[in-house]
């Protein structure tokens, strides 16, 4: 049930088309639905502020199909699935209107909802292998509302890629910076731009990067001020918290 749905009870009441009885009922559905082997939190939206997402990684397709199925018969428009390959996609496709992304391994079940947040999020990589965790904070990012600009391979061994495009970067609202290797792109973005930077390490680089171990150091002990760190490949985790920045305004 979504916050919209809750309002749309209240007024009801107000305007006496509702008992306050019935609208008890309505609001005392179950917060979540038991499926044996999920519990799928229908409240979610109402508290967060964001539906549920579905997180693909160890689930079986048919796992995967039920719980977007119940979310869809509870009114869910658009439902994120994380961390699908292939193959999986393939199955639920035959279920469920998915858009997946291969880059990202993410995909989208339904509608995708027109952008409404404060401005923009540019999302930024250091090279191309860095893409695919690029994409899913992407994917993300737009699955919630958010208007996107991307620039990949911009990273500090051609400096002069990312100078090229200040423009986007000082007019955005929040910067998702994906780096591997020596995890410096953030620290450069965090020294030209005025907006929140979110920096992603990747599992990107030779052996002494340790999996990403070493560019996730590097971000937190970053110079540049205003910038935040989140876990090594989690795109999904900064595509979500740029959407909580680029829709501050509008909390009531």
């Amino acid at each position: 049930m979504s916050q919209q749905d809750i309002l749309h009870i209240l007024q009801q009441v107000k305007s006496g088309e509702l008992e306050p009885a019935q609208a008890m009922t309505k609001l005392k559905l179950e917060p979540f639905q038991d499926l044996g082997f999920a519990k799928v939190d229908h409240h979610r939206e109402l508290r967060q502020g964001v539906a549920e997402v579905i997180y693909g990684a160890g689930k079986t397709p048919e796992q995967i199909c039920a719980i977007a199925s119940a979310m869809r018969q509870r009114g869910q428009k658009t439902i994120l699935v994380t961390r699908i390959d292939n193959a999986a996609a393939a199955e639920i496709v035959k279920v469920h209107p998915l858009d997946y992304n291969q880059a990202g391994h993410i995909g989208v079940i339904g509608s995708m909802p027109e952008p409404d947040g404060d401005g923009e999020i540019v999302i930024a990589t250091g090279g191309t292998s860095d893409i695919p965790v690029a994409e899913e904070a992407a994917v993300t990012a737009m699955a919630l509302g958010n208007k996107v600009t991307k620039l990949y391979d911009v990273g500090v061994s051609g400096v002069h890629r990312l100078l090229h495009n200040l423009e986007p970067i000082m007019n955005a609202r929040c910067i998702i910076a994906v780096a591997g290797m020596e995890g410096a792109l953030p620290s450069v973005i965090g020294g030209l731009a005025d907006a929140p930077v979110i920096a992603v390490p990747t599992s990107v680089g030779y052996g002494a990067s340790l999996g990403g171990i070493a560019a996730l150091l590097s971000m937190l002990n970053t110079c540049a001020s205003g910038v935040s760190v989140v876990n090594i490949d989690n795109g999904f985790g900064a595509g979500y918290l740029a959407n909580i920045i680029n829709h501050l305004s509008q909390k009531p």
